[in-house]
């Protein structure tokens, strides 16, 4: 049987409460994963995380057929409800099945939703839900209202890495559309003396894409702080830049080594 048909089983009933269906989504996840991938997954995170053993496109595919019955029967509301309830579980794929159950519906989301999503951040324990909630949800909804921005520099000043993380990421949906350039210049110059991996790895990503759709401005940025910024984000954020103007950012960088 395909591991995507065992959610499915969990289909909806008239007197479901969001609990109940959260928790019967559980059981499918946790019957039809694969203990061999789960121990791969497992190892890759270091022991970081729970894992059932489902691939991602299998979950997706699961997950997209149970929200289309869900919402159907119960509306959207209620759909947020079973993914709150799914997002406070520590299994890494009932985490990712929340975040699949409400994507690209940003549209239809206010600033309740976004309030919500954001107490969400405090329940991350890995970069890998983490990015499937900050990118997949936060992201589209602070593109779409740039007053949110305040919220990411909020986000900066925290003591957790995870909404530090998440102050980069949720700004680089916009930094492909060529928005937010002055506020992820100022962002940037706040977390370049962050010594936390997970958050160089995020401050590089959102550069890289930011140099990627607006290397004009971009590039100068670099230059000028290249001589006190950390290797991995500054290596990160040269990785789509051409060879010579890779070479040309990193060069005093690297001579500093």
């Amino acid at each position: 049987m395909r591991r995507g048909s065992t959610i499915q089983r969990s289909a909806t009933h008239s007197k479901d409460t969001p609990a109940a269906l959260a928790l019967r989504i559980r059981q499918a996840l946790k019957s039809g994963g694969s203990a061999e991938h789960a121990a791969g997954v497992q190892w890759f995170f270091k022991e970081e995380i729970k894992s059932h053993g489902w691939y991602t496109a299998d979950l997706r595919r699961a997950a997209l057929r149970f929200r289309r019955e869900v919402r159907k029967e119960h509306g959207l509301d209620f759909l947020i409800e079973v993914a709150d309830h799914l997002f406070s579980g520590s299994v890494l794929e009932e985490k990712i099945a929340a975040v699949f159950l409400l994507e690209k519906f940003d549209a239809e989301f206010g600033d309740d939703e976004f309030e919500r999503f954001e107490s969400w951040i405090a329940r991350i324990s890995s970069w890998a839900d983490h990015d499937a909630l900050v990118h997949s949800l936060i992201a589209p909804m602070v593109m779409s209202k740039p007053s949110r921005t305040k919220a990411v520099f909020r986000w900066a000043q925290s003591g957790n890495r995870w909404h530090r993380r998440a102050a980069c990421v949720a700004l680089i949906r916009g930094a492909r559309a060529r928005m937010f350039f002055a506020e992820i210049m100022k962002l940037s110059d706040s977390l370049l003396a962050d010594e936390d991996d997970m958050v160089q790895k995020g401050l590089g990503w959102l550069l890289r894409e930011t140099a990627k759709f607006d290397a004009k401005r971009t590039i100068p940025y670099l230059m000028k702080i290249r001589g006190s910024t950390p290797r991995l984000v500054l290596r990160t954020a040269c990785e789509t830049l051409p060879l010579t103007t890779k070479k040309r950012v990193l060069a005093r960088h690297s001579r500093q080594q």
